[in-house]
């Protein structure tokens, strides 16, 4: 009998848990799929490639927040001791998607001697801004706290992210050792600074000529720009890019509206002589990435920049 009710408790706590907080599902790979494959009728959803060299843990737990567990899923490559590291930022407009997402490329990228990284954040739903950068912030210093169980170099990291992931990559990046951006709570003696940042369609400015960010980015910023302006500069990567910025790849759609801010980051990365690039993939939707034949570019834009920064 004690059993029993240990374990309805159990069961109540984990559903009190869940209840916190809602969930956005409407942004997934299918329903994505769908949206395009009347205009795009050649594409197809990209799949795994199985690698023995790969070893594969999922849904690690890297913090908890008041009872609420964030998790990671980590693929690494075996063959070597210590891989760079790449950390995956899921899109979503800050409000949905999840890890999963960043599956597929973990395992390609992993399979060409990484180690990688798709982490859970909060979402808006459950959490505004700044909170999602504090997660991916502590999900790497976990990650170098644990370089060696993960075969991970901690002094070889990449933040990698598309759309809303994209915009936070960057912005994760740019805002190496500003302590404004760092989790107090967090206990940790490792740094959540990156080496490298890959920007696959996110945005760098959310008030800019170039951009058209409305009600998602207002829901998550606090407000709109008249109501919260410093939360709004504050939360674009513009406004933190000098000196210290790491090496910067950006990836883009067809949509300009994807890289507002882009060229302006680029003249203080050229100024400041940090090397960067920049690859268009003509005639793209945004989500690119989730397809083929697009993903395979992408990888051909991914793998060597990451080769060049760290091997």
């Amino acid at each position: 009998m004690k059993k029993k009710i240990l374990f309805l408790l159990l069961l109540l706590n984990a559903a009190t848990v869940q209840s916190q907080y809602s969930i956005d599902t409407s942004y997934t790979v299918k329903s994505t799929y769908n949206k395009l494959i009347k205009k795009y009728p050649f594409i197809t959803i990209a799949t795994k490639k199985k690698d023995n060299n790969i070893s594969q843990i999922n849904d690690l737990v890297y913090n908890q927040i008041a009872k609420r567990d964030l998790h990671l899923d980590a693929y690494f490559y075996t063959s070597k001791k210590a891989n760079p590291a790449i950390i995956m930022i899921h899109g979503g407009g800050w409000r949905s998607g999840n890890k999963s997402q960043m599956q597929i490329m973990a395992q390609e990228i992993a399979a060409k001697g990484y180690s990688c990284f798709p982490v859970e954040y909060r979402l808006s739903l459950e959490a505004k801004y700044p909170e999602a950068i504090y997660d991916v912030k502590n999900a790497i210093k976990f990650i170098k706290d644990n370089a060696k169980k993960f075969h991970v170099d901690p002094n070889k990291i990449a933040v990698l992210g598309c759309s809303s992931g994209g915009q936070m990559a960057t912005l994760i990046g740019t805002t190496n050792n500003n302590t404004a951006f760092e989790d107090s709570i967090f206990k940790s003696k490792s740094s959540s600074k990156v080496n490298a940042i890959i920007d696959v369609d996110g945005i760098l400015a959310f008030k800019h000529p170039e951009s058209q960010e409305g009600e998602m980015a207002s829901f998550w910023l606090k407000g709109t720009y008249e109501d919260n302006p410093e939360n709004w500069k504050n939360a674009s990567a513009l406004t933190h890019t000098d000196k210290n910025t790491p090496p910067v790849l950006f990836i883009n759609s067809s949509f300009d509206r994807f890289h507002a801010g882009r060229d302006d980051m680029i003249a203080i990365l050229n100024q400041n002589k940090i090397y960067n690039e920049v690859k268009t993939i003509k005639d793209s939707p945004h989500s690119f990435w989730f397809f083929q034949p697009w993903f395979d570019e992408m990888m051909n834009y991914t793998i060597p920049f990451l080769d060049k920064i760290f091997k």
